[in-house]
């Protein structure tokens, strides 16, 4: 046993840790932690310090190993925050990916799964959970005012350990291929996160090279694990689906046996009730329904299936015309201007980068017989899976981003009312004059915003004193189309 471990039983962790939930990182730091970061506003990782010197009395260190021994077991001790979910309130999630080991391509070489660091770093997990209660980034000594939420003694299912095992290998492969093929393959190392993103389920690499990289538990993987922690049920697949490859598959077979049926049809097929608004014809909700009960599933939504939550796979329905164009936008997520308009914020640390970097679409396409069809009869034609290149992301996505940014901060941002081809006023049906907001438009940004909203005289952002609906991050139907041409049905 290591000098650097230190030994507790699971009863006496119970103990410590109870006490201390509810309590801010103030209140416990008993060790004056704290003070290191007095004139260091930037120092990272004040909580975990604060948990393992102060709550755990765990000295810090930089071993490989796991840090705890827990009745005889090493246990891997992660301080995590979290905050409160945009789309529920009642919801925690992740606040950013979890950092897990450096991927040092000169060892990891001569590692299997069951032996490496990466696997001995996640075996056994105590994951301690605080509040990130600020909207806006904090200096250091802020993160006394958190207060810890929970923790959890967390060991992975025999399923999330496959698709941990086959993601690892990917890295690994990769490695191996790049020291085998080339005499420097350092050289080449840069395209670790670039070229294997697309084929990772659960875990990434980041930082970039030259920076040396870590493994890291997605964004959206933590967040299934914080979620569940806290009461969240999510419907599991009976299916062995531990990699995309296996998806990819799975969604092959579906699109061979239901290709060219209507809607309509799969409803009565996978005996889904037709429920008929007031212009006769289904919700498009129903499509992605349908997905899902083609997997045995129940649930109405991709994202209440486990596996396809905390991968980060995002179920989007799109219709094409007969010929192969798009008939719409399509929105994305919503907007968190108080981060958007975090000056300190980085594109690299944004909830929009994340979100386009780390999530997957599978786009469920169907096809209209002609623009006058009702959704019930158009027809299912296949899957595309889409992964964002580095390329849109920092140039098409950035742009939008920055332009927003520099629109607000310049104070360029204007309203103006809205006129028809003839040059008079647009009233909406409600009296109210109907105005637009010189944000980024799907006339000049293939990622734009738009404000979504029931009543137009309800506009609940506020922004150097000009009110505006809620606002969301869209991609023209165009560039969509485009994007999905050059990819193949699965």
């Amino acid at each position: 046993m290591e000098d650097s471990n230190h030994v507790f039983t699971k009863e006496q962790l119970n103990t410590i840790l109870n006490t201390a939930i509810n309590q801010t990182l103030g209140a416990v730091d008993k060790n004056n932690v704290f003070d290191r970061t007095i004139g260091h506003d930037k120092i990272t990782g004040i909580a975990g310090d604060v948990i393992e010197q102060s709550v755990l009395s765990y000295p810090a260190d930089s071993y490989q190993k796991p840090d705890l021994i827990v009745d005889g077991v090493e246990v891997e001790l992660k301080t995590t925050g979290i905050r409160k979910s945009k789309k529920n309130s009642n919801q925690y999630e992740a606040k950013e990916p979890m950092s897990i080991t450096a991927v040092s391509p000169e060892s990891i070489v001569n590692e299997n799964f069951e032996t490496s660091n990466f696997w001995h770093k996640l075996e056994h997990l105590l994951l301690v959970y605080y509040l990130y209660d600020s909207e806006k980034r904090v200096v250091a000594s802020e993160y006394a005012n958190f207060s810890i939420k929970g923790y959890d003694f967390h060991e992975f299912t025999d399923d999330e350990i496959e698709i941990l095992k086959n993601d690892w290998t990917i890295v690994n492969n990769y490695i191996q291929e790049l020291q085998a093929l080339h005499e420097t393959p350092e050289d080449f190392y840069p395209t670790i996160s670039s070229k294997l993103r697309p084929n990772l389920m659960m875990i990434d690499t980041a930082p970039k090279w030259p920076h040396r990289p870590r493994f890291r538990l997605k964004r959206a993987a933590v967040t299934t694990l914080v979620q569940q922690y806290f009461g969240e049920h999510l419907e599991s697949l009976d299916a062995d689906l531990n990699s995309f490859a296996k998806i990819d598959q799975q969604l092959n077979y579906f699109t061979q046996e239901y290709q060219n049926k209507t809607i309509k049809e799969l409803l009565y097929l996978f005996n889904i009730p037709i429920k008929l608004g007031r212009t006769g014809d289904v919700a498009k909700s129903v499509t992605e329904q349908i997905v899902t009960h083609m997997f045995g599933a129940t649930s109405h939504k991709i994202s209440n299936i486990k596996l396809f939550k905390e991968i980060g796979l995002i179920g989007k329905t799109i219709t094409q015309t007969a010929s192969g164009n798009r008939t719409e936008d399509t929105k994305l997520l919503s907007i968190d201007f108080t981060e958007w308009l975090d000056s300190d914020k980085f594109f690299e640390e944004s909830s929009l980068y994340n979100y386009f970097n780390e999530t997957q679409f599978l786009f469920i396409i169907f096809e209209e017989p002609s623009t006058k069809s009702k959704l019930l009869d158009n027809k299912f034609k296949g899957f595309k899976r889409l992964s964002f290149t580095e390329d849109f992301i920092n140039n098409i996505v950035q742009s939008t981003w920055k332009d927003t940014r520099k629109t607000i901060f310049e104070n360029k941002l204007v309203e103006t009312t809205r006129r028809n081809n003839k040059g008079k006023i647009i009233v909406n049906k409600n009296g109210v004059i109907s105005t637009e907001i010189n944000l980024p438009k799907a006339a000049t940004h293939q990622v734009f915003l738009r404000g979504t909203g029931s009543d137009s005289s309800n506009k609940p952002i506020e922004i150097n004193g000009i009110k505006m609906y809620r606002q969301y991050v869209w991609i023209k139907g165009a560039s969509l189309v485009a994007l999905l041409n050059n990819i193949s049905y699965i």
